[in-house]
């Protein structure tokens, strides 16, 4: 059985440590890759990615920048800036287990915060960017 392509391996691991982590789960409703109806606010999606290659000599390597969304109808931004925090924390500089490859680094690259702008225009969303390096064994 072959190893997943590298972007899959990349989403499964971070998926994997955002539902590992009780703190980060004690303040959302869950992280999603695809946001049921039913789905209560506060919640975090993996979204889009982008995969660029990383070679070295006489290896292969990739760079996956991943864009999480957290997403609140809490007034103000508070409360996803406080849950934006808790995902750097678990992400930033922090090795990831990913199978098929080796983890070289995992970067926070920015954050950005946006108000939804359908009426009522209650919706808070915080955007957040990492860059994961890998390669492979």
């Amino acid at each position: 059985m072959s190893a997943p392509a590298p972007m899959l391996a990349v989403q499964s691991a971070v998926y994997a440590r955002l539902k590992g982590d009780a703190a980060l789960m004690g303040m959302i409703s869950g992280v999603y890759d695809y946001v049921p109806e039913t789905a209560a606010y506060p919640f975090v999606v993996i979204g889009e990615a982008l995969e660029t290659p990383d070679n070295r000599h006489g290896g292969f390597g990739r760079q996956t920048v991943i864009t999480l969304h957290v997403w609140s109808r809490y007034q103000g931004y508070a409360q996803v800036l406080r849950i934006g925090a808790r995902v750097t924390e678990l992400l930033d500089h922090q090795p990831l287990t990913i199978p098929g490859l080796s983890w070289i680094a995992t970067r926070f690259e920015f954050s950005q915060t946006l108000t939804d702008p359908e009426p009522p225009g209650d919706i808070r969303h915080l955007v957040l960017r990492y860059r994961i390096v890998t390669e492979q064994h």
